[in-house]
């Protein structure tokens, strides 16, 4: 008897070691490895590849971001979708990388190689492969209150919405401020925007925008705008984006005591961004203008500067700096407004 539970115990914990063996052997074969021209391993589970920046999922230090440049030898254990810079889409196929070079190999065909720069994307997003849209955007508000020989409240909202497919992008602006002292109403305006841009071979694109905007303490009571316009993205990685267009637009001005204007105008707008600082940080640059083809010392100067930072879960905080200036505004209005805030928001 004691034997047979010997026996027993004896066979459980060869079972319990094959089984611990097995499930460190697949463990180990589904971990994927990139060597570093350093020298150096690193292995977890690649995510993706964009901007010449592939992303690696470790268990020691999370996800780590790693230059296609200092890259030696890749290989993913699975299959990921790979896109070259040509568009070309390999579904199925694992990431394999040899003396600094893709290689892409099936069972039908030979072996080829690839310069890692026409390297697009790895598990690219399905918006990028012509399938639907991205939704992204952000809903912020600055609030503050004070109470005591002067009652102050002050709101500043804003919410921007972008849907963005391979072709196509359509774009949302609203944003306004409230300002009371003493129950007495000392800011009001707002601004609204709709773009659509159409995206033609390469980084050229067309669009149409329409826009609106209040300001009750410059006299404005309602600027609209409508009118077309092209564009180009000059760079689209996080280190750096840049894009900045030109068109044509027709302009009303509805003032509440001076006399309205309605015109033909050149317009213009300068997007940036950059994560340069690091920390999921992005520093960003918003300006627009208009100018008045009848009259070129007519113009409206609108720029917005700052800093954002995120906060927990999909939340983010920033302080910025926005200048408006109206070289025609209306006698007895000041041509610049300086409006500081910090605000807090939340992103999709």
């Amino acid at each position: 008897m004691l034997l047979r539970k010997n026996l027993q115990a004896s066979g459980l914990a060869i079972m319990l070691g094959l089984a611990a063996a097995a499930g460190a052997e697949e463990a180990v074969v589904h971990q994927d490895e990139i060597v570093l021209k350093s020298g150096s391993t690193i292995v977890g589970t690649v995510t993706g590849s964009r901007d010449g920046v592939v992303t690696i999922e470790t268990d020691f230090a999370g996800a780590l971001d790693i230059s296609l440049d200092k890259i030696s030898s890749a290989k993913t254990s699975g299959p990921v979708v790979i896109q070259l810079a040509d568009e070309t889409v390999l579904p199925e196929q694992p990431l394999v990388i040899q003396d600094e070079q893709l290689v892409i190999a099936t069972q039908t065909s030979p072996a080829e190689t690839y310069a890692l720069e026409e390297v697009l994307l790895v598990n690219p997003e399905p918006w990028e492969l012509g399938q639907g849209y991205r939704w992204k955007g952000v809903a912020s508000v600055a609030a503050s209150a004070q109470r005591g020989n002067t009652d102050t409240d002050e709101l500043d909202y804003s919410l921007e919405s972008i849907w963005r497919s391979k072709r196509d992008r359509y774009t949302l602006r609203y944003n306004g401020e409230n300002d009371k002292t003493n129950g007495e109403t000392t800011v009001e305006q707002w601004y609204a925007q709709g773009k659509y841009d159409y995206f033609f071979d390469g980084p050229v694109y067309g669009g149409m925008q329409g826009s609106a905007e209040h300001d009750k303490f410059t006299d404005l009571d309602l600027r609209w705008l409508i009118g077309p316009y092209i564009g180009r993205q000059f760079y689209d990685a996080p280190v750096f984006t840049l894009s900045a267009e030109v068109g044509a637009s027709y302009v009303d001005e509805d003032f509440i005591e001076a006399e309205d204007k309605e015109y033909a105008a050149g317009n213009w707008a300068v997007n940036a961004s950059s994560n340069y600082l690091g920390g999921d940080s992005r520093l960003y640059l918003d300006h627009r203008g208009i100018v008045s083809m009848e009259d070129a010392s007519d113009y409206i100067l609108n720029t917005i500067f700052g800093l954002a930072f995120p906060l927990l879960w999909d939340f983010e905080a920033a302080a910025e700096v926005q200048l408006d200036y109206d070289n025609g505004a209306v006698e007895g209005v000041d041509e610049l407004d300086q409006t500081y805030r910090f605000r807090v928001g939340y992103t999709w």
